[in-house]
């Protein structure tokens, strides 16, 4: 099983998150690109302590919108939505280089990420973009989603993911950050979900029925309070408990192509 957690986040003065713990516990960094959040320099630093930890690292593409930290849809024109996730896949291969490693996967962020879990038009925008820049990038998208057959169909290599930190509604969605408990804190509750998920692919929903979730990694959110206690607790539970965790780009292909 993937562990991930969103990096690079920080900006100028604004500190985002602690990568350097969280590198020390992930299997895989989806690292900002700078649209929603991060600068180069930032980006730059996480980019080679991921190299030096062995990370795999994935490109955490956005909607422009840094006020909003990418939280907030936008009806992007698909010309500009194309351009916009090839740039920011494109501006990270190049720092990624000079760090000493490689962008392996796309993670789509916030907003966009939501957005084209069932927007075909939007997720068609995000897919050719990939296929044109790097058609051997991985797609991270939400477990279940319709995003990820559009992918299949589109010759792109899918990785479902679930969510660490994130309440589920019975059908399977995020609640909304909107909602009261859409955000967990609790990390031996939070692991423990996450173990049951692994071993059995389900996952007790925000009004306690239980939801089947097939996924190939796990994320915890870098920005969440308590975020390094979590993505601990849940790494040494599943370890604990007889599960592997390594990047899906590690992986057997027919672990991670669905």
């Amino acid at each position: 099983m993937d562990l991930n957690s969103d990096l690079g986040e920080s900006l100028g003065a604004w500190r985002m998150g602690d990568d350097d713990a969280m590198l020390g516990i992930v299997s895989s960094a989806n690292v900002a690109c700078g649209f929603h959040a991060g600068d180069a320099a930032g980006i730059l630093q996480t980019l080679r302590r991921a190299a030096e930890r062995g990370v795999a690292v994935g490109a955490h593409v956005s909607y422009p919108d840094l006020a909003g930290f990418g939280r907030r849809h936008m009806d992007v024109a698909s010309a500009d939505l194309v351009a916009d996730v090839i740039y920011q896949i494109g501006a990270l291969q190049g720092l990624a280089a000079v760090a000493g490693t490689r962008v392996r996967y796309v993670k789509p962020h916030g907003a966009l990420y939501n957005t084209i879990a069932h927007d075909e038009r939007q997720a068609r925008d995000v897919i050719a973009a990939i296929r044109a820049i790097d058609a051997s990038l991985y797609l991270v998208g939400l477990a279940g989603s319709p995003l990820l057959g559009w992918a299949q169909a589109s010759g792109l290599r899918t990785v479902a993911e679930a969510f660490a930190d994130r309440a589920y509604t019975p059908q399977g969605t995020l609640v909304s950050r909107r909602e009261q408990g859409a955000v967990l804190h609790d990390a031996h509750e939070v692991a423990a979900r996450m173990l049951r998920l692994a071993t059995e692919g389900v996952v007790t929903a925000i009004d306690g029925s239980t939801v089947r979730i097939e996924a190939d990694s796990l994320c915890v959110h870098g920005d969440s309070p308590g975020a390094v206690e979590m993505a601990r607790e849940v790494r040494a539970l599943l370890e604990r408990s007889g599960v592997t965790v390594r990047s899906f780009v590690d992986a057997q292909p027919a672990q991670v192509l669905r």
